[in-house]
């Protein structure tokens, strides 16, 4: 063999033995990634599709930046309220996929989620009897606490001026719960000027317009404040959702699937078995029809599908059902590759050539015929990916890159390593039957 085949030989037997680290056992923790990365169909979860009312922006913000924005704020709440690798795309102008694998509180997560989180501190105003001032049903009114900001005009204080640092607290005394938040310093100066002025009067405190809790304001406050009045959970969510940011505009879930993750248990055994069938037929029919051609292809189909599994657990590429399916293609694919190669070897072996003049024309002539098929994939698991990317059909996406990823990884496994292999062999074994031919 040439050198350079001798180098390529080792680097891919390099490759093999790290892959096989990587990934075995399935379920091992290396470079910080459990396992494999399964979808809402294998793993159970929950499905929402979101839309954002545009019509609410701020004017000065462009479509892009808003949707950019909430999708941000959507992440830091779901990977802080506990679900792991969270899938969060834009689709189109105005809507927004959340996928939430294992997550079973599945009302919770979709409340704390869509939820606004819009925090405004409001104020009383009094009547000539000093009361507060109340409307016809009798209710308190409450008016948005305003004070001078640093550029000299009235400022309303909300929650953008606090610094992402809220926590839950338990005060001393009564050990209830409650969220201590600090202001930035635009924020510190508003709250200085608004408690100044509401000395011995309530302050309310208001998220998404309903009142959570109305202190009395006691003293004159700068930097820092607490909410209390909630209970335990309702002080985990706050904290989350301040830290977070308020969403720029509202969301409503238009589209909702939950899926149970014992359906996503038996899917992943019914997969595997199918897969192992299929898999067998395929390596039953390589060995008894190609022979020692055959089993070059068996080997290179094995390292095929560890490279595949690395692939999928490093990038990582979240697996679906459909995915499976896909991954489970890919590999016929690959040996559908190798067919082509060794038929063309085959008819070079009849018209009397080499073992060695044989194998580079097989490969060389088959070579188009490959690269055209495997194109025409591609383009077949671009528009599919984009279908699925402009519908919300997520087992179509997950399919499509499943696949493409499958048919790259397998003109590599077909064209480089099977022809190492093979010329590895044809240095061994000179015998034509071997190779599937009798002359």
């Amino acid at each position: 063999m040439k050198t350079t085949n001798i180098w390529l030989l080792v680097f891919i037997l390099a490759l093999f033995i790290f892959g096989l680290w990587t990934v075995i056992p399935l379920d091992s923790d290396r470079f910080g990634r459990q396992g494999l990365t399964l979808g809402l169909d294998l793993k159970g979860g929950a499905y929402l599709v979101y839309q954002a009312d545009l019509s609410k922006k701020d004017p000065s913000q462009t479509t892009d930046q808003v949707m950019t924005s909430v999708i941000s704020k959507i992440e830091r709440r779901a990977n802080t309220f506990g679900v792991k690798e969270p899938i969060i795309q834009r689709q189109g102008e105005d809507r927004i996929l959340v996928q939430l694998p294992g997550e079973k509180n599945v009302d919770e997560a979709k409340k704390l989620i869509g939820q606004v989180a819009l925090l405004e501190f409001k104020e009383t105003t009094s009547d000539s009897s000093g009361q507060p001032t109340k409307d016809a049903n009798g209710l308190t009114i409450w008016t948005i606490a305003k004070a001078t900001g640093s550029n000299g005009q009235l400022e309303e204080l909300t929650g953008k001026y606090l610094k992402p640092n809220a926590k839950v607290v338990l005060t001393p005394n009564t050990n209830q719960p409650e969220v201590a938040f600090e202001w930035n310093d635009e924020g510190a100066k508003l709250f200085e000027q608004i408690t100044q002025k509401n000395l011995h009067k309530p302050l309310g405190i208001f998220l998404d317009n309903e009142m959570i809790s109305d202190p009395t304001v006691n003293g004159v406050i700068k930097g820092t404040g607490v909410i209390e009045g909630l209970t335990l959970k309702e002080a985990q969510d706050l904290s989350i959702e301040l830290n977070s940011g308020s969403l720029d505009v509202p969301l409503t879930v238009i589209q909702e699937q939950t899926v149970d993750a014992t359906l996503g248990t038996d899917s992943i055994r019914k997969s595997i078995i199918a897969g192992a069938i299929g898999i067998s037929l395929i390596v039953l029919f390589m060995l008894l029809y190609y022979r020692g051609s055959g089993l070059v292809a068996v080997c290179a189909l094995g390292i095929y599908s560890v490279l595949l599994l690395t692939i999928f657990k490093l990038v990582p590429i979240t697996l679906t059902l459909a995915g499976v399916a896909a991954a489970v293609v890919s590999v016929g694919m690959a040996v559908d590759a190798n067919i082509l190669i060794f038929e063309r070897m085959k008819e070079e072996l009849r018209a009397g050539r080499t073992l060695g003049a044989a194998v580079d024309a097989g490969f060389s002539r088959a070579w188009l015929a490959i690269r055209d098929s495997n194109v025409n994939s591609f383009i077949a698991c671009i528009v599919l990916y984009w279908f699925g990317d402009t519908f919300g059909a997520f087992l179509v996406k997950g399919f499509a890159l499943t696949l493409f990823v499958g048919v790259a990884l397998s003109m590599f496994s077909a064209i480089t390593i099977s022809r190492i292999f093979l010329m590895l062999v044809i240095r061994i074994v000179k015998n034509p039957w071997f190779y599937g031919v009798k002359i």
